[in-house]
């Protein structure tokens, strides 16, 4: 610390630096916490769970029971010991909520006060937050599989919906109407990603192992389809564009938009250049993916070496993005985790799975020990400057 502070005084270092080694110095050190816990209000496994971007205070989780739950996580930052309250609940009982299973839940980007839901009852609701009320439902023919919201959008409003009807639809929140359909999947789609960067570009994955990348102002098709073998395969498949070899369940950009990571349940995970489509050949090794819907992975942020959290069977492992180094398995859970996300202004980890609980995955704050260890060293240092070192010849 001391001497990152010292090379910033002195011009050495640029002045995010120091920020960037404290973050991910605590990415790195992540552990179940031992200090507190989460209300358990879910009766069946936890689907979805997202933090508000605005203040990263607010938890918001979903079931397969059609329950939603907001908790206040703020105390996980500062508290030694704490205890994250249920602030807010609505079971499928409560009025305009959905009677299925709930399959993701998303807080509106740039305000707490509204969140989207979406479910097995083929709709999508927007809640209002203050009230817990419904404002706007979107019905759909299919079961509706995943959601996502853009979070850098400034001139649409749209609520890209993956579903069981092979197709991709945009719901505008200023109209109340789908107002673009996305074709070229042939079966379900499974998982919707937002480009960070760009507002106009999405991503759909869908159980025809197929990863489309689109541009909603052209109506003509998807700009590309990803291809695993990078058009180098002889076999007659190749024809074929696949990104994998099973269903695509779980996706997400990096942080700068440049790089996207894909997650099938062929048991791997795929890093792609998104400008160019061609896959990375980044080995993560065999990543075992049991489940067959959508599974919510994400990343770390603005660290040295950004890292992804992906939910495989009960544990949740981390590996560096461009490395593909796996670094560790977080263990915890007793059942299938189903999501995680990660607070990127305190670096924890929040992760909901089938035993019914959120766990959450809190860095390392203690310093005590390298204190005392400096200090230790210290003491020994000075014992040996002032050590009589005399002797005489009788010795």
């Amino acid at each position: 610390m001391l001497h990152f502070l010292n090379c910033r005084c002195l011009g050495l270092h640029e002045a995010y630096t120091l920020t960037r080694a404290e973050k991910t110095r605590r990415t790195f050190s992540i552990k179940l916490s031992q200090h507190g816990n989460i209300d358990q209000i879910h009766k069946s496994g936890v689907n979805c769970i997202d933090i508000d971007p605005v203040e990263g205070k607010y938890l918001l989780s979903s079931s397969s029971h059609g329950k939603i739950g907001i908790h206040d996580i703020e105390c996980c930052s500062f508290k030694n010991k704490f205890h994250c309250n249920s602030i807010m609940e609505a079971d499928r009982n409560h009025m305009g909520n959905h009677r299925q299973s709930i399959e993701t839940i998303q807080w509106y980007p740039h305000d707490s006060g509204m969140f989207v839901s979406s479910s097995a009852d083929k709709t999508v609701r927007v809640w209002d937050t203050n009230a817990l009320e419904v404002v706007e439902t979107f019905k759909f023919e299919g079961i509706v599989y995943h959601h996502q919201m853009s979070k850098v959008a400034r001139k649409h409003c749209f609520i890209a919906t993956g579903t069981d009807d092979s197709r991709v639809y945009l719901c505008d929140l200023k109209s109340g109407s789908a107002t673009h359909i996305l074709r070229g999947h042939s079966s379900s789609v499974l998982s919707v990603a937002w480009s960070p960067q760009n507002e106009y570009l999405l991503v759909s994955g869908s159980r025809d192992n197929k990863v489309l990348l689109w541009d909603i102002r052209k109506a003509v098709g998807s700009l590309l389809s990803f291809d695993q073998h990078n058009g180098k395969s002889s076999s007659r498949t190749s024809a074929i564009r696949t990104a994998h070899n099973g269903h695509i369940n779980g996706m997400c950009f990096t942080s700068n938009g440049f790089h996207l990571l894909t997650y099938g349940t062929d048991d791997r995970l795929r890093l792609w250049d998104v400008f160019s489509g061609l896959n990375t050949l980044v080995n993560y090794g065999q990543v075992s993916n049991p489940c067959r819907k959508g599974i919510k992975i994400c990343v770390s942020g603005d660290t040295q070496h950004e890292v992804v959290f992906v939910p495989t069977e009960s544990n949740i492992s981390v590996f560096e993005i461009l490395s593909g180094k796996h670094v560790c398995d977080l263990i915890g859970h007793y059942n299938t985790v189903n999501c995680c996300t990660f607070q990127q202004d305190y670096q924890g980890l929040f992760s909901g799975a089938n035993d019914c609980n959120i766990l959450a995955w809190l860095p390392d704050m203690d310093r005590q020990g390298e204190i005392n260890k400096d200090e230790g060293e210290t003491s020994d240092k000075k014992e040996n400057v002032f050590q009589d070192s005399w002797s005489s010849d009788e010795d």
